[in-house]
């Protein structure tokens, strides 16, 4: 029963972050003309440039050439998930758009829409999908530049779609307020596909340095690094202590490393990604 969770787990994460997707982008964002850019902000464009369609059809339609492209590319399963998280985000931005709702302030549509919107998102290429369009050119570029987190690779795309809203309703403001929602939308969506697990790397400089890594390995549970290092003025060797931990982990290292050291010299820096014993472990399909 596991495995076969494990297998298809996909489906539901999909289906529940397309919905999200949709509902933010039907009832906070379209109704102010306002999108996330990609293929559902350019078929916004689209319906106010050509006068015909919806939003969920024009998608579906500049969709189909992009399914090859990522079908062939990618695989299988990335396929039929996408193809699902587009047919169904496509289907609910209509289908949510004849809900009676007032329309909120943009401000307020940006804020809602944006965090609705990333969250849905992050959700489906957690599950390995995507919903199509400009996410499968994303999820392709990021196998080839896997540094970058993958909502900024979406920001660059979306940029180019926020221009074009300016120009087609012919209003600078719906271009500056979409752009606050890709800003908004892509750091939802690397918060969501990161899990909130950021990691941070310390450098102690302590004459106590086995003694503060005997302790960071009995309070902490985590590995501590010995590097050799020399006095700029001194002269004299001495080691400094690299640790990664968990973010949440911060506040008890440093008190620790104060303790058996009140002079210690901390250096924290952000690591985005670790991967290793007691962090993430690597896979050729992570995002």
């Amino acid at each position: 029963m596991t495995k076969l969770w494990h297998k298809y787990r996909w489906i539901p994460e999909n289906i529940l972050g397309s919905t999200l997707f949709a509902l933010g982008f039907a009832l906070f964002l379209a109704p102010n003309s306002i999108n996330t850019g990609g293929i559902s902000g350019l078929a916004m464009v689209l319906v106010e440039v050509l006068g015909i369609g919806s939003v969920g059809s024009l998608s579906i339609l500049v969709n189909l050439p992009l399914f090859v492209l990522g079908g062939l590319k990618i695989g299988r399963r990335f396929f039929a998930g996408s193809l699902l998280g587009m047919l169904l985000s496509s289907v609910l931005i209509d289908a949510f758009s004849g809900l009676s709702f007032a329309t909120p302030e943009p401000l307020l549509g940006v804020l809602y829409g944006g965090v609705i919107c990333g969250l849905g998102l992050g959700v489906v290429f957690v599950s390995g999908t995507s919903t199509g369009g400009s996410d499968i050119l994303v999820r392709l570029l990021k196998l080839r530049y896997r540094n970058v987190p993958i909502g900024q690779i979406s920001m660059i795309f979306d940029g180019l779609v926020v221009i074009l809203t300016g120009i087609a309703f012919r209003d600078v403001s719906k271009a500056l307020y979409s752009g606050v929602t890709v800003f908004l939308c892509g750091k939802m969506v690397d918060a969501v596909v990161y899990k909130f697990d950021y990691s941070k790397v310390a450098l102690i400089i302590s004459p106590a340095y086995e003694a503060i890594a005997g302790e960071i390995g009995k309070k902490l549970d985590r590995g501590a690094t010995f590097l050799h290092a020399e006095g700029s003025y001194s002269g004299n060797s001495t080691k400094v202590v690299l640790v990664a931990v968990k973010k949440q982990q911060l506040a008890e290292l440093t008190e620790l490393v104060s303790e058996l050291d009140p002079d210690a010299f901390i250096i924290v820096q952000e690591a985005h990604q670790v991967l290793g014993d007691g962090f993430k472990r690597y896979s050729k399909n992570g995002l």
